[in-house]
């Protein structure tokens, strides 16, 4: 069997333009929730709601629904349970722990009970490198456009509150409202993700390159741009990798998104050294 077969890639190029735009638009959002993902410690939550987007997604598989949007809901209902329910660490994690087994348990009877191509399937849970069609192309640039702009106007008081919540309460930041609303924006991005590269590895790109630029950077503002830069690269690559192989998208995303943060740890480890070896 030959994994890697490149004669024909021009033109195969031509067949996944829009799972390269999907692919940049999951890396500029991505990077850039990823950033407040790692701020306000929740990557646990990330692949909560992630496994609640694969049974909306399945769900909607089934009745013949516009999978997407089954993504969508599956994601958001996932994140107003982990909000309303989980106000503190401790409360989260263990509604998150419940959520996760049912949903992935929910996600898989609807896969079982599917009776169509089983590509389908398994590209929700791994992904798929031909998977986004020109309609999902305009719901995936609206929902990045939403989630973008929203950040934009919330940016300075989601930084404090994930910075010092204590004292974002003490100078009257609507710290509540803003927890629920960037879990409504990281349940919007997790759907988007969960289309590229399926439910079981969005952590690659919400929590991998934010967790690589954290070591080589330390201000929000170029944490956020490198995070952006190396969740665009992993899924970008990962589809032009994948665009020539008979292997899912999956592992080449999660790959590239692991060399990246081993690379940048090596480079914040050795800064670190120098820095106290000055001292």
């Amino acid at each position: 069997m030959t994994l890697f077969d490149f004669s024909d890639y021009g033109a195969l190029l031509g067949l996944v333009t829009n799972s390269l735009i999907a692919g940049a638009l999951l890396g500029i959002v991505g990077g850039l929730v990823g950033f407040f993902v790692m701020a306000r410690d929740l990557p646990f939550a990330v692949h909560g709601i992630s496994e609640l987007s694969f049974a909306g997604a399945a769900g909607a598989l089934l009745l013949g629904a516009d999978v997407v949007a089954g993504s969508v809901v599956g994601s958001v209902v996932a994140a107003l349970l982990i909000g309303l329910l989980g106000a503190r660490a401790r409360e989260r994690n263990s509604v998150i722990g419940v959520l996760m087994p049912f949903g992935l348990g929910l996600g898989i009877l609807f896969l079982a009970l599917y009776p169509g191509r089983s590509a389908n399937r398994f590209g929700l849970l791994t992904g798929q490198v031909v998977s986004v069609d020109g309609p999902q192309v305009l719901v995936l640039i609206a929902v990045s456009l939403v989630v973008l702009v929203t950040l934009l106007l919330v940016w300075r008081p989601l930084l404090f509150a994930s910075v010092d919540e204590d004292v974002a309460i003490a100078r009257g930041v609507p710290t509540r409202g803003l927890s629920m609303l960037f879990m409504v924006l990281l349940a919007l991005t997790v759907s988007v993700a969960v289309q590229t590269v399926g439910a079981l590895l969005v952590l690659a790109l919400l929590v991998t390159p934010a967790a690589a630029a954290l070591r080589v950077a330390s201000g929000p503002l170029a944490v956020s741009l490198l995070s952006m830069l190396f969740a665009t690269v992993a899924v970008v690559g990962g589809i032009l990798i994948a665009l020539g192989s008979a292997i899912p998208i999956s592992p080449f995303v999660t790959t590239i998104s692991f060399l990246i943060y081993a690379v940048c740890r090596i480079v914040g480890s050795g800064r670190a050294s120098r820095v106290r070896s000055a001292a």
